[in-house]
């Protein structure tokens, strides 16, 4: 089981690599989307040839990237999971991904099913009524100049994972003299080629079922309401401590659980693939579409990750002993000045999550009422994010119809709620926030310098000895340790980590905030492993 529970947690830092390309692609498609409306821009501006043309190349660029997102989710999946030989599984979920959808392609092909069959005209000729028949076709598509079942980026990650289950088995293997040239690392995208189009054949068989039994959850959550996204604003912070919010997160936004539409006679799924074809094909999707999908993005955060959290920073101060206050200000002043910004919180939310199961289940509720809340006032706002940036790019400059000024008045609210709330148990429960810990505890540990960091974070994980991965995600500097009894949390909490969390029996994640990539490739480099 803990073994398991290892490789969800691998998994789930697999998948911020391409989230991390898109949340960057979004928000210059945001940005591009609202420069070519004439509402916000101005009809002369929109009439200039050059500067439309260029933000026009933009905007199909980061189409582009989300058009492939399948193709990133398989390579990620791989990398992220391969034991060694990380290009060789990333080559091999290449050609796995193609090869799986050729299967597919030829399993439809035999039962009669081409581009041509399936169009919704072809498809009404044979007597299918017209909103059936467009509902059949965007079933399909053409993925890599491959006919196939769209099964978005879900379909990436089924080839992504077979394919590393693959390498992960054949990397090392050692054939016969006569025919050595093709054993180890070349062995892993032949294997690939052999097994993945059978996979396709049998995946085109038991699509369809999947495929209803995942539309099926998709309908009960819209059925839901805001009371679906209520549960889904609520369990995705309290899933944050286990890292497994991610799955979560990935799961709304790139499968139909997320909802459904249809572009240009092709099915999008998964409320992030919804709202970014509603940016780069304008006019497509209609707004209650598009607020359908928007309901568990960005919207849902602006009120807690700009106003809430940085107010739970301010109690935490006011409630620190005088003597550690200054500490306590530098700490919770830059989780808020980034929760505020880009909406990365755990810096913050690592300073309670542990000490106060109680504050987290309070914070929790709350970001579940954001979402549920903003989704009754028709918000209109999408991205992943939460902070300022998408506020101004999806909010502010998408005009009025995103409804962005209810996200403020929300988070005007949730100002005092947080701040008294925290601040109320914080006192009352005697929770051990920043500055207020036990005196037996040295809780303070002197913060090493920057020279020093590196040295003593790798003394904080047992030495190089017990240290068998390093990597990161957006936050956290993700360990596989051999013995979990060598980590020492005072040892890296003085190089300014906001927390450490035991994940697994061999993984180990250390809380840096934003400045986690530098730290990873400082350890790295020390390691000898960069």
């Amino acid at each position: 089981m803990k073994e398991f529970a290892s490789k969800i947690h691998a998994f789930g830092k697999a998948l911020m690599m391409p989230i991390s390309v898109i949340a960057a692609a979004g928000i210059f498609l945001g940005v591009a989307a609202a420069m070519q409306n004439p509402a916000i821009t101005g009809d002369a501006f929109a009439s200039l040839h050059t500067p439309q043309l260029v933000i026009g190349f933009i905007r199909k660029v980061a189409g582009a990237l989300f058009a492939n997102l399948p193709v990133f989710f398989a390579v990620a999946s791989a990398i992220g999971l391969a034991k060694a030989e990380k290009p060789t599984a990333a080559f091999a979920a290449v050609i796995g991904f193609i090869a799986m959808h050729v299967g597919v392609s030829a399993t439809l092909a035999a039962q009669g099913l081409t581009v041509a069959t399936t169009t919704p005209e072809a498809l009404q000729a044979k007597g299918m009524a017209q909103t059936a028949a467009m509902m059949t076709s965007a079933e399909y598509i053409e993925m890599l100049g491959i006919f196939t079942y769209n099964m978005s980026v879900l379909g990436g990650v089924i080839a992504g994972l077979l394919t590393v289950t693959i390498h992960n088995r054949f990397y090392a293997t050692q054939l016969p003299t006569a025919i050595g040239f093709f054993g180890g690392r070349r062995l892993v995208p032949i294997v690939t080629v052999l097994v993945l189009p059978l996979v396709g054949v049998l995946l085109a068989l038991i699509w369809p079922a999947i495929g209803a039994a995942i539309a099926w959850v998709g309908e009960l959550i819209g059925r839901s309401g805001q009371y679906g996204a209520f549960l889904y604003g609520t369990s995705e912070r309290l899933l944050i401590p286990t890292g497994l919010h991610h799955i979560l997160n990935e799961t709304v936004r790139f499968t139909p659980i997320g909802g459904i539409a249809t572009v240009d006679n092709q099915t999008v799924v998964g409320a992030l693939n919804i709202f970014n074809s509603a940016l780069t094909h304008p006019g497509a999707l209609s707004d209650d579409t598009v607020r359908s999908a928007t309901q568990y993005l960005a919207q849902g955060k602006i009120p807690v990750m700009m106003f809430g959290l940085p107010a739970a920073a301010l109690a935490m101060y006011h409630t620190a002993r005088p003597e550690h206050k200054q500490r306590v200000k530098a700490l919770v002043m830059a989780g808020a000045l980034t929760s505020f910004t880009t909406g990365i919180t755990e810096p913050l939310e690592f300073c309670f999550i542990f000490v106060s199961p109680v504050l987290y289940l309070f914070h929790a509720l709350l970001s579940g009422l954001s979402f549920m809340l903003m989704s009754l006032m028709h918000l209109m706002i999408g991205n992943i994010q939460g902070g300022a940036i998408d506020l101004v790019v999806f909010g502010i400059l998408g005009g009025s119809k995103t409804q962005w000024w209810w996200s403020i008045v929300l988070g005007l609210i949730y100002l005092p709620v947080y701040y008294y709330g925290f601040k109320f148990i914080i006192t009352r429960m005697r929770v051990e926030t920043p500055g207020r810990e036990s005196d037996e505890i040295d809780a303070s540990p002197q913060i090493v310098s920057a020279n020093e960091r590196t040295r003593v974070i790798i003394s904080g994980l047992g030495g190089e000895a017990n240290i068998e991965d390093v990597d990161c995600c957006f936050t956290r500097l993700r360990v596989r340790v051999k013995e979990m009894k060598e980590v020492v949390d005072q040892t890296l909490l003085s190089t300014g980590a906001n927390g450490v969390n035991r994940v697994s029996e061999h993984d180990v994640q250390v809380i840096y905030g934003p400045q986690v990539e530098k730290i990873a490739n400082e350890v790295k480099t020390a390691l000898g492993v960069a």
